[in-house]
């Protein structure tokens, strides 16, 4: 955020300087190459900051995985999308933190890819519901998973930097839930 803000402020610096009559030169040549230079330069600015990732730069702590765990009971969808966002949002925080041996691995991860091939196939035909941030952002994360899971199988447990990026999701999700988006 800080990043952000210091870039808003160079933009804003820059293209204050290139409008300010201190910048003003003798010759006609001298003042658009100088007004040009600080209007590329404002430019330049700006568009590292609308290009840059605000929300996916957060800071988030990826815990240690695990091989011991309560194997849950509650699968499947309950058609309230609260509800199930939810509880698939759970269930993928704990098939992400699985590490390698893991008791019943592979029955988990055969149930959840059935529950987010599932959720997606029943919640994206509405379009309130399609909208929502929390959604989209679900929809993501399930893509991550889900291709694992088709690439690696369901025995074989995340690398760290696509399980970093999925717990940044999860705090994302759990976020737009919490507002009700």
């Amino acid at each position: 955020m800080v990043k952000a803000q210091l870039l808003v402020l160079a933009a804003a610096v820059s293209s204050t300087a290139a409008f300010s009559s201190s910048s003003m030169k003798m010759s006609l040549e001298t003042d658009r190459r100088a007004f040009l230079n600080n209007v590329g330069t404002a430019a330049v600015a700006s568009t590292g900051f609308l290009a840059s990732p605000l929300v996916a730069s957060a800071e988030v702590v990826v815990p240690e995985q695990f091989t011991d765990y309560d194997f849950p009971n509650d699968w499947g969808l309950t058609y309230n999308y609260e509800d199930d966002a939810a509880k698939v949002r759970k269930h993928m925080v704990v098939a992400t933190g699985l590490g390698k041996g893991a008791k019943q691995m592979e029955d988990f991860g055969k149930n959840m890819k059935k529950e987010m091939v599932d959720f997606v196939s029943y919640y994206r035909r509405f379009p309130k519901v399609a909208g929502k941030p929390s959604f989209s952002t679900l929809y993501t994360s399930i893509n991550v998973l889900a291709g694992h899971y088709t690439s690696y199988g369901y025995k074989y447990p995340l690398p760290e930097k696509r399980r970093k990026r999925l717990y940044q999701e999860y705090a994302e999700i759990d976020k737009s839930l919490k507002r009700g988006r």
